[in-house]
C-alpha cells in the first residue's frame, strides 16, 4: 500500500478577505486586546498591593521585558506571515508538534481574557449607571449578554469594522482618563513624588509576582500577528503594530501607576483598597464630572477588549481547525463577509456560557475578573516562552543566526522566567496557587489529543508543516528587505500612520 504525501488538511471555502487591515488598524488590534483603558480602572490597584511605590517600575520592568519577546517574534514577522502567524511562527523553529501547542495555549489566552473583558464591561456598566443614579436595577446577565451579542454582529460582519471601532473606542477611553490624569498631577501643587521615584519598600521578591499581574495588563501585543492573512504590506505593518503597541501602552500604564499612587496619596487613600480608582479620585479631586465619561470609557474600552480577544482567538482557531486539531467545520468562512464566523460563534457562545455558570455559582464580577486574567496571564507565558526560544532555532535553519539573536533570546527567556517563579513563590493564595496546574492539564490534555490524532493519521505533524510552510512561503520577504532588517533589528521602527491607505 502506497502512503500518499499529499497534505490531508482542509482548504475548501472561501478565504478571509485579504488587505483589509492597514497599519492603523493592526495597531488597534493590539491596543485593543492589551486594553490599556482595563489597567487603569481595575488593575493598578491589585498591582499596587505588592509593589507598593514601586509599581511603575514594575510595569516598566514588564514592558522592557516583553520587548525581548517582541524581538524574537519580529524576526519571522518581516519576514513571512499567515493568519494565526504566532502558531505557524513556532512550528517553522521548533517543528509542527510546537506550533500546534502554542496555538492551542493561545486559545485558552484569549478565551480567559474575552472572559475578563466581558467582566470588565459588566463592572464598568454598573458604575457609569450609578454615575447617572441608577442603582442595582440592571442584571449583570443582562450585560454580559449585551456585550457578547453585540460583538458577535460586528466581529460576524466585518474584520475592517471591527477594527476601526476598536480605534476609535480605545481611543477615546485613553484621552478621556489622560484629561483626568492632569487634574490629578497639577491641581495640588508639585506633581513629584520623591517616595515613588526613590521606589520607596522595592524588592526583588515583590516584583516577581507584581509582573505577573503586570503581565496581564501587557500581553496581547501580538495580536497583529494574527491578522496577517488579512493584512496590507504585513511584512512591514504587522511588526511595526507589534512593537508599536506595547511601546505605547507600557508608557501609558507606566504614567497611570505614578498618577493613580500620587492621587491617591494627597487624598489619603488607600489605593490597594480601590475597586473604582479613578472614580474615586475625581470624587476625591472635585471634579466629579469625571466619573461618567470614565465609566462610559472603560465600557467601551471591555468591549473592545471582547471584540478584539475573539478576532485574534477565531484566526488561531481556523489553522488548528483546517489541520484537523479541532473540528474542521471550524476552518470555514462566511461566502459574503469573509470572517471566520464559525470560530467567531463558538468563542462567543463559549464567553457568555462561561460567565453564566461561574456567576450563577455565586462568584463576584470583579473576583471573575481577577481570576481570569490570571489565567490568561499563564498561557501567555508559556506562548512568549516557546516563541522567544523558536526565533533563534529558525535562524540557524535558515543560516543567519547572530550573536546578537542568541544574547535576545536568552535575556527575554531569563526575564519571563520572572514572573513565572511569581506563579510559584511565594505561593498565592488559593485558587491563584493552582491555576498553574489547571493550564498544565489543560495542555496535557490538548498534547494527548495531538499524539493520539497523530497515531490515528500516520503523517498528521508531516502534512501541519507542509501546510504551514506553504502558507508562510506564500508572503516570504525579499532577500534584500531581510537584509535590511537584520542590520537594524534592535532599531525601532518608525510609527507612520498612512490614513489614506487605512
Amino acid at each position: 500500500m502506497t502512503m500518499t504525501t499529499e497534505p490531508r488538511t482542509s482548504t475548501a471555502g472561501p478565504s478571509l478577505r485579504a488587505n483589509a487591515l492597514g497599519f492603523p488598524q493592526l495597531l488597534a488590534q493590539s491596543v485593543a486586546l492589551i486594553s490599556p483603558t482595563m489597567t487603569a480602572v481595575l488593575i493598578i490597584p491589585l498591582a499596587f498591593s505588592i509593589a507598593g511605590d514601586a509599581t511603575w517600575f514594575s510595569y516598566a520592568f514588564a514592558t522592557v521585558m516583553l520587548m525581548f519577546t517582541v524581538l524574537g517574534l519580529n524576526q519571522f514577522a518581516k519576514r513571512s506571515t499567515t493568519t494565526g502567524s504566532m502558531y505557524a511562527y513556532v512550528a517553522k523553529g521548533l517543528g509542527a508538534a510546537s506550533g500546534v501547542m502554542t496555538g492551542w495555549g493561545l486559545v485558552w489566552c484569549y478565551f480567559f481574557i474575552g472572559t475578563a473583558g466581558l467582566c470588565g464591561f459588566t463592572l464598568m456598566s454598573e458604575q457609569f449607571l450609578q454615575g447617572l443614579g441608577i442603582h442595582g436595577t440592571v442584571s449583570p446577565f443582562l450585560l454580559f449578554a449585551i456585550s457578547a451579542a453585540v460583538g458577535f454582529m460586528i466581529a460576524f460582519k466585518d474584520v475592517r469594522l471591527s477594527a476601526i471601532l476598536t480605534l476609535v473606542l480605545e481611543g477615546l477611553s485613553v484621552a478621556c482618563i489622560l484629561a483626568l490624569s492632569c487634574f490629578i498631577l497639577f491641581k495640588h501643587g508639585s506633581p513629584i513624588d520623591t517616595s515613588q521615584i526613590k521606589l520607596s519598600g522595592f524588592s526583588l521578591k515583590g516584583l516577581d509576582f507584581s509582573v505577573v499581574v503586570c503581565i496581564f495588563s501587557l500581553v496581547g501585543f501580538e495580536a497583529a500577528s494574527t491578522m496577517g492573512g488579512e493584512a496590507r504590506n504585513p511584512l512591514h505593518n504587522v511588526p511595526k503594530a507589534v512593537v508599536w503597541s506595547l511601546i505605547i501602552t507600557g508608557l501609558f500604564m507606566v504614567v497611570m501607576c505614578y498618577v493613580e499612587t500620587l492621587g491617591a496619596k494627597n487624598s489619603h487613600l488607600n489605593l490597594a483598597s480601590l475597586g473604582a480608582p479613578l472614580q474615586t479620585l475625581s470624587s476625591a479631586y472635585h471634579v466629579g464630572f469625571f466619573k461618567v465619561p470614565v465609566s462610559l470609557g472603560g465600557m467601551v474600552s471591555f468591549f473592545a477588549l471582547t471584540l478584539s480577544c475573539v478576532n485574534s482567538g477565531s484566526r488561531i482557531m481556523m489553522p488548528l481547525a483546517k489541520h484537523g486539531f479541532v473540528s474542521k467545520r471550524l476552518h470555514g468562512t462566511h461566502a459574503t463577509n469573509l470572517t471566520p464566523h464559525a470560530c467567531i460563534a463558538l468563542y462567543y457562545c463559549a464567553l457568555i456560557a462561561e460567565v453564566f455558570i461561574w456567576h450563577g455559582l455565586g462568584g463576584s464580577v470583579l473576583t471573575m475578573f481577577n481570576d481570569a486574567g490570571t489565567l490568561a496571564a499563564t498561557g501567555f507565558l508559556f506562548a512568549y516562552v516557546m516563541t522567544v526560544v523558536a526565533a533563534p532555532v529558525y535562524l540557524r535553519k535558515l543560516g543567519e543566526l547572530k550573536p546578537g539573536n542568541v544574547g535576545v533570546a536568552v535575556a527575554g527567556f531569563l526575564l519571563l522566567m520572572v514572573p513565572a517563579v511569581g506563579l510559584f513563590y511565594p505561593l498565592p493564595v488559593f485558587p491563584v496557587d493552582i491555576f498553574p496546574a489547571i493550564f498544565a492539564t489543560y495542555m496535557l490534555a490538548g498534547g494527548s489529543w495531538l499524539f493520539i490524532l497523530n497515531r490515528r493519521v500516520p503523517g498528521t505533524l508531516v502534512d501541519i508543516e507542509a501546510s504551514l510552510e506553504a502558507a508562510l512561503d506564500a508572503t516570504v520577504a525579499p532577500a534584500s528587505d531581510i537584509e535590511v532588517g537584520s542590520r537594524v533589528g534592535l532599531e525601532l521602527p518608525p510609527l507612520g500612520i498612512d490614513m489614506q491607505a487605512a
